[in-house]
């Protein structure tokens, strides 16, 4: 029979190629499974799957309550909660291969933190989608980038991976690839659309992101990938939020995200055309 890292090695693949996961996803479950076998083999060396019992899992999730992040805070339930997601798939895998270990339903996930999620009344999302000014190629982008965001309900990573040959504007649509590699399509606003017009038109690079980094002028040679990073995203409706003198929220591209499946819903919207549109796999997602 594989070991232990034979068989993780093993799952991960499997999440790869038959579950068809996301390299982010794959890298994290490595992540996570790799904190357990660490801590397991610590207590003693385990290196088959039926050493592995509910009491060093109880143990784990004691040490996981007790470790401190990076910046020297405890680590989230959530986080924690990841780890025993990871752990739990595993399980679940080598029990559909039928190798003994601790059964999956037996390791239960802790209760979490209530999420705080702040909501723009709609004088704040007219103040952010009205905050950059300008003709210039920067206020441009920002301005495309908030009514894109609201109009479409797009992750922040599905915002940078767009594409620019992909939009349609004159559908006002787009293909988008979301979790799991699962496709689906997206509408833009006439705001939106108006806008994304305006700042292609302005564009003279040849990068072929949608949304990217603005040189110094006439230096667009000088770069080989201009795209913008989730992070860049995120700095940028917050710094558009602040001029907006939004105070006392913190106002993020998610907020945008939760900002139009609320439209959506007072205006008159199922619950499952919203799951559609937010690309949910999980119709409880769309209700929390």
């Amino acid at each position: 029979m594989p070991d232990l890292k034979q068989l993780k090695t093993q799952f991960l693949e499997y999440l790869e190629i038959e579950k068809n996961r996301s390299p982010k996803t794959t890298e994290n479950y490595d992540h996570y499974l790799g904190r357990f076998f660490s801590f397991a083999s610590a207590s003693g060396r385990i290196t088959q799957p039926q050493q592995i019992t509910e009491e060093i899992i109880r143990k784990f999730r004691l040490h996981l309550n007790r470790l401190t992040a990076q910046d020297g805070e405890p680590l989230k339930k959530v986080t924690q909660n990841y780890h025993i997601i990871a752990l739990r798939a595993f399980l679940k895998y080598l029990a559909k291969r039928e190798i003994k270990t601790v059964s999956a339903e037996k390791v239960e996930l802790g209760k979490q933190e209530e999420r705080q999620i702040d909501f723009l009344e709609s004088n704040e999302l007219e103040r952010l989608l009205n905050s950059p000014e300008g003709t210039d190629l920067t206020n441009l982008r920002d301005k495309a980038i908030l009514e894109t965001l609201f109009s479409t309900g797009l992750r922040v990573a599905e915002l940078c991976s767009l594409d620019r040959d992909k939009v349609d504007l004159g559908r006002g649509e787009m293909p988008v690839r979301g979790k799991g590699s699962k496709i689906r399509l997206v509408f833009f606003s006439d705001g939106a659309k108006k806008i994304l017009q305006q700042y292609l038109k302005e564009r003279t690079d040849a990068d072929p992101a949608l949304f990217i980094r603005i040189p110094p002028k006439n230096a667009f040679e000088k770069y080989d990938n201009l795209r913008l990073t989730p992070r860049s995203i995120q700095r940028i409706v917050k710094k558009h939020a602040v001029r907006a003198g939004i105070v006392g929220k913190n106002v993020s591209p998610h907020t945008l995200r939760h900002g139009l499946a609320t439209d959506l819903l007072q205006n008159g919207a199922d619950i499952r055309s919203v799951q559609a549109i937010l690309g949910h796999s999980s119709i409880t997602t769309t209700q929390i």
